[in-house]
Formats: C-alpha cells, sequence, structure tokens
C-alpha cells in the first residue's frame, strides 16, 4: 500500500473513531501515530516526531494568546459586564416587539467583543437573559433558541479563539482577521435581530411585552457598559495601533477585565482560583486538540495527501467558485456533528491549499483572510444546527422545561439569516476586506 493510499484511508478510519465517540484530539492523535507507523514501516521517526511535535507545538509563543482570552471572558463576567451589556440593551429595545430577545443579541455581541469564546459567550448570556425571557412571557423555543444564536457572536466578533488558530495554521495575520471579521461579525447580529422580528411576526404569540423604560433609567444603564467599551478599546485599539501584539493585547485585556472584576467585588481568592483552574481545563483540553491535529497533519503533509488533492482539482478544470461552494457545504454539513474548533484543526490544511492555488482575482493573502472568515462563519452556523449543535445543548440545559424540538424549530430562521450572510461575503468579497489596509 502506498503512503497516499495509507493518507485517504486515515479520512475513514478518522471519521470512525470520531463517531464512535472517541475525543476528537485523541482520534487524531491516534490517526497520525498509527498512519506514521505506517508509512515509515515502524521506523523510530513517529516516535521522534512526537517528542519534537509536542514541543514545537506548546512552545508556540502565538498559542498564549488563547488563555489570556479565554481568562478574559471569566473576569468579564465576575466583573457584571454581561448583566450590564443585557440591562443596557434591554432599556432601549425591550419595550419592542421581540425587543428583549433583541436586547440579548445585542449583549451578546457586546460580549463577545471581550470573549473569544462561543460557548462562554452563549452560557454566560443564556443565565442574564433566560430569566428575563421568562418573566416577560417568551416562548421556551424561542428563548434558548435565540441566545444559542447570539452565542455564535462571541467566535465571529473580535477577540475569537478559532480566528487565532486559522492564523496559526495558515501563517495569516492575526490582527488582519480580527479586523476582517468586524463587518461580517455586525451583519451577524443585524441579521438575528431581523430573524427575530420576523419571527414575532409570524408566532406572535412567543414573545410578550414589557413596559418602557425611563430616558434617564436608559443613559444610566448605558453608562454603566463603559468597562467593557475601555476594555475593547484598549485591546483591539492598542492592537491596530501598533502598541503591543495581539498576544500583548489579550494580557492587557485579561488584566483590565481583572481589575474592573475587583473594584465590582465579583474578584476574590475564591473566585480567582476558579477562573485560573477553568481557563487552565479549557485551555487544556484546546491544546490537546491542537497536538492531535498537528500530528494528523503532519501525516498527511508525509502522505502528500494535499498536494496531490490540490493539483487533482486544478487539474480538473473546476470553476474555482465551485470548489468553494462544494468545501462550504461541506463545513455546513459536519458542523452539524463536530465542534468548530475540531473542524478548523482538521480540514484547513486540507483544504486550504486547495483554495491557496485557485484564481479568485485576489492577492494569496486576501483569499486567506476572505476565506478564513468564510469558515469561521460556516463552523459558527453548526453551533446552532441539527443534531448536534453545541451551543443549543448549553442553552437547553439552561431550560429544563423547554423541549429541545421547539429550540430547533425557533434557531432555523435564525440559520436562515446565516445562509444569506455566507452567500452575500462570497459574492461580495469586498466586505469582508473593506478594513483590510492595501
Amino acid at each position: 500500500m502506498t503512503s497516499l493510499e495509507i493518507g485517504l484511508y486515515s479520512f475513514p478510519a478518522l471519521l470512525a473513531l470520531v463517531f464512535l465517540r472517541v475525543p476528537i484530539g485523541l482520534a487524531m492523535f491516534v490517526t497520525g501515530l498509527v498512519g506514521l507507523i505506517l508509512v515509515t514501516d515502524g521506523t523510530n521517526m513517529a516516535f521522534s516526531r512526537l517528542k519534537n511535535e509536542t514541543f514545537s507545538t506548546f512552545s508556540s509563543y502565538s498559542l498564549s494568546i488563547v488563555p489570556m482570552f479565554l481568562l478574559m471572558g471569566h473576569f468579564a463576567t465576575l466583573g457584571g459586564m454581561s448583566s450590564a451589556l443585557f440591562k443596557a440593551a434591554e432599556g432601549f429595545l425591550g419595550h419592542r416587539k421581540g425587543g428583549v430577545a433583541m436586547a440579548a443579541i445585542g449583549a451578546c455581541a457586546g460580549f463577545g467583543a471581550i470573549c473569544g469564546s462561543s460557548l462562554a459567550t452563549a452560557a454566560t448570556m443564556g443565565r442574564v437573559a433566560l430569566p428575563e425571557l421568562r418573566q416577560y412571557g417568551y416562548a421556551g423555543g424561542f428563548s434558548t433558541a435565540t441566545l444559542a444564536a447570539g452565542g455564535t457572536l462571541g467566535i465571529l466578533i473580535p477577540p475569537s479563539v478559532v480566528l487565532v488558530i486559522y492564523a496559526i495554521l495558515t501563517e495569516q495575520n492575526i490582527a488582519k482577521l480580527f479586523l476582517a471579521a468586524f463587518i461580517p461579525g455586525i451583519m451577524a447580529a443585524i441579521g438575528y435581530v431581523i430573524a427575530i422580528s420576523i419571527y414575532v411576526r409570524i408566532y406572535p404569540e412567543s414573545a410578550g411585552t414589557r413596559p418602557p423604560v425611563p430616558m434617564r433609567e436608559r443613559w444610566r444603564a448605558l453608562f454603566a457598559v463603559w468597562p467593557v467599551l475601555l476594555v475593547f478599546v484598549a485591546v483591539v485599539g492598542g492592537i491596530y495601533g501598533g502598541i503591543f501584539t495581539p498576544t500583548e493585547g489579550a494580557a492587557v485585556g485579561a488584566l483590565g477585565t481583572g481589575i474592573i472584576a475587583l473594584v465590582n467585588g465579583g474578584l476574590n481568592w475564591r473566585t480567582l482560583l476558579e477562573s485560573f483552574t477553568v481557563t487552565a481545563r479549557t485551555t487544556a483540553m484546546i491544546f490537546f486538540i491542537v497536538l492531535g491535529a498537528a500530528f494528523y497533519n503532519g501525516f498527511l503533509a508525509l502522505t502528500q495527501v494535499p498536494q496531490e488533492l490540490s493539483n487533482w482539482v486544478v487539474t480538473q478544470g473546476f470553476s474555482p467558485w465551485t470548489v468553494l461552494a462544494i468545501i462550504l457545504v461541506f463545513y455546513l454539513i459536519f458542523g452539524c456533528l463536530m465542534d468548530s474548533l475540531s473542524m478548523i484543526l482538521l480540514t484547513i490544511p486540507i483544504f486550504f491549499p486547495v483554495i491557496s492555488v485557485l484564481d479568485f482575482g485576489m492577492t494569496t493573502e486576501q483569499v486567506a483572510i476572505w476565506f478564513g472568515i468564510l469558515v469561521l462563519i460556516v463552523v459558527e452556523v453548526g453551533l446552532i444546527t441539527p443534531p448536534v449543535g453545541m451551543n443549543l445543548f448549553v442553552i437547553n440545559a439552561m431550560d429544563r422545561t423547554t423541549r429541545m424540538i421547539d429550540t430547533y424549530k425557533a434557531v432555523m430562521f435564525f440559520v436562515g439569516t446565516d445562509i444569506v450572510r455566507v452567500i452575500i461575503l462570497v459574492l461580495f468579497p469586498a466586505i469582508t476586506l473593506f478594513l483590510i489596509p492595501v
């Protein structure tokens, strides 16, 4: 059996392990290790690579941005920023039809600007907004679907852990990817608000009303979100102003949110230890997946599968747009079965070389950034798409009285706006690249 054949057979083997509920990081690691042993005929190369790959992966300076952004999200929660964001948005929107749900989307967008995790955004805003949605008569399925969709803004609006991983895999500029995600992120939030507006008109009984908040209280609630703006401007402004790198910016953000949480009384020795512990556990999980992906992708590179796939696509004469559409549909389908980080780590080393050799009328860097944002969006859709949308399970776990089928029905309105957004960004790449300096 040739090395190329071994590489091709590794895909069904890996998927079989995943469907047998083997953790994705372990599945990729085992498949890569066994594949290397077969390709090298049982030499010591596989075990030598194990030592070198582990060191090179975990000593990466760029990866240190991940725990910093995760810690920043935890500190932001302790500092009451999620509650402040929701109260401010609710003050201006809550009295409208579907307004409390729209306020939840707005709060998710704001919290996503200081938290790089979708699941963390969904879980945090779920604790804040679900009681309010119940109080004002919002249907259970509509409420959980809204918060699950809003949670996806956590990985689309910078900072984003998934974008950091994509940048490392494709050797792109993290700051430029963050900048490119802004307009698609705003489009996502607007699309979700439109979805809510349509839903409450089709199902008017699904949303109650609440009395308007006096203007003075609205402005007081809006003023209370100044810590969020301060952290966002400090981190993002510092990065794009050239004051510090994205990794340094993440550290500054973590320090800033920690100080705010301490001043607001949410940070003490106990909660500080809990934040460190949760961050360490989440980071360890992410890093193990990264290690498994690095080992598996190193094995694939040795078998020449990505290169052969790229050459085959080029020789077939397929339209670049057809290839892109097929890849995006693949992400939409498999995003229903795998988490976003695993999808990125598993597929980018295979698909990115294919996309890189196609002519879209843009520079190589522009294609890489544009493709990264498209992949991020379609992977994000998988977080709210049945049957295995992770955000759906997170939110439904907080509301045991709501049937999962009701959440599935309501969330399809949000998925619809996501599909429309993907089509727009595919047809008009300039929207994604508008803020990127030439």
